[in-house]
């Protein structure tokens, strides 16, 4: 499997750096403290090229961090092999113990560009081989009693050759286990995507067949409170509470057509939305810290979304019989900052926080839907959504950006 072409771009600019300061470092000792005949300004010369290459190079992959076509790679690799062909050549050709650093692109290239640009690289290095053997200055040999040179250069050669193809053998492998990692979350959100849209094509069918039962329940509560207006206060009570709690459904039910339409959803408050929840959950203790501009609105989805931490959260502290809920609500930065806090036990260890996890639950009743769904809705505004124990309970923090919100 071809590697990244970005992160390969990246990776031959910081060999190439080390090729410069090495072939550097050789060629100020062989011309130095060694003394040996070799031409100082074409090999400089050489140097100094492969230097100016590198730093456009470097720069020009850090304003295309998302890659180049193959061919630029290949390009890139042409230009290696023209230097190394210049500076063997001035240096020996064959005799020159380097020479086989031919072999350093294709190996740099094989594992990572499709099949023909391998090839061409590979031809690449036999021309400049060829090319460097056929028009090399000789090299003389410089052997010694206890010290040789050639061999001496041999050895390093092979440490140098070892230590390229490592450092690229590990940042392919590390980039290939990216991808693999990638692939894994992609599937995952695939198949909770497709959870998602069976449920909500379940739900639309079913608030298609909720909207005749609600409307004959209207009707019923109504009839009950005007029968029993004249004696029965508290029936009439309860029966205008019933027609509050008719009205949300029926309002529900309508909004799952209306969101699918962009031009029928309009922004809802935050308050209104918190008035929503209290009114279907009056039992739960709901304590507010809202620093929020009076009458800030957002659009649906957001209130779909705290109410569903809300819910959850609400079950989890009436688990424990300590039905209260701590709700959190600022404006940080341009983010819609949000904290819930529940009274319950929190994660289970067997089943830890897994927001993205759909039909998974820690409530013996509960249908592992709303955390997802909570999960999605973040995602899709580009948000975050975190949680953390609290001593008791559970601490769950959505941020969203408010350039998706509408205030």
């Amino acid at each position: 499997m071809p590697a990244p072409v970005p992160s390969l771009l990246r990776s031959l600019c910081t060999l190439r750096w080390c090729a410069v300061a090495g072939q550097a470092a050789t060629v100020a000792l062989a011309t130095g403290p060694l003394q040996m005949p070799l031409p100082a300004a074409p090999l400089w010369g050489g140097i100094a090229a492969l230097a100016l290459f590198n730093l456009a190079a470097s720069v020009h992959a850090r304003r295309h961090p998302d890659g180049v076509a193959p061919a630029a790679v290949f390009l890139h690799l042409l230009v290696d092999i023209v230097v190394l062909a210049w500076l063997i050549a001035w240096s020996g050709g064959i005799a020159n113990p380097f020479s086989s650093m031919f072999l350093i692109p294709i190996a740099l290239a094989a594992p990572a560009l499709p099949p023909r640009w391998v090839w061409a690289t590979a031809a690449a290095s036999l021309g400049g081989f060829v090319l460097a053997t056929l028009l090399a200055r000789p090299l003389a040999h410089a052997h010694g009693d206890a010290f040789n040179l050639h061999l001496w250069g041999m050895a390093v050669n092979f440490v140098v050759s070892a230590a390229v193809v490592l450092f690229f053998s590990l940042r392919l492998v590390g980039a290939l286990r990216r991808r693999e990692r990638e692939l894994a979350e992609l599937r995952e959100k695939f198949a909770r995507n497709e959870g998602i849209v069976a449920l909500a094509t379940h739900a639309a069918a079913v608030a298609h067949e909720l909207n005749t039962p609600l409307a004959t329940m209207t009707l019923l509560a109504d009839e009950i409170a005007e029968a029993a207006r004249p004696t029965l206060p508290a029936v009439v009570e309860d029966a205008t509470t019933l027609r509050q709690l008719l009205d949300q459904c029926r309002d529900r039910v309508r909004a799952l057509a209306s969101q699918a339409d962009p031009q029928r959803v309009s922004p809802e408050s935050l308050a209104q939305v918190i008035e929503r929840w209290q009114l279907v959950r009056p039992e739960v203790a709901l304590s507010i810290n809202d620093r929020l501009p009076v009458g800030f609105a957002v659009e649906p989805a957001v209130g779909h979304l705290l109410q569903a931490l809300l819910n959850n959260a609400a079950d989890a502290s009436e688990a424990v019989d300590d039905p209260r809920v701590e709700l959190d609500l600022s404006e940080r930065d341009g983010w819609l900052v949000g904290e819930v806090r529940d009274h319950g036990r929190g994660f289970e260890a067997g089943l830890p926080f897994a927001p993205d996890a759909l039909f998974r639950s820690s409530k013996p009743d509960g249908l592992g839907v709303g955390l997802a769904l909570s999960h999605a809705t973040v995602e899709r505004l580009g948000g975050r959504l975190t949680s953390r124990q609290a001593a008791p309970g559970l601490r769950v923090r959505f941020e969203l950006p408010l350039a998706r919100e509408v205030r």
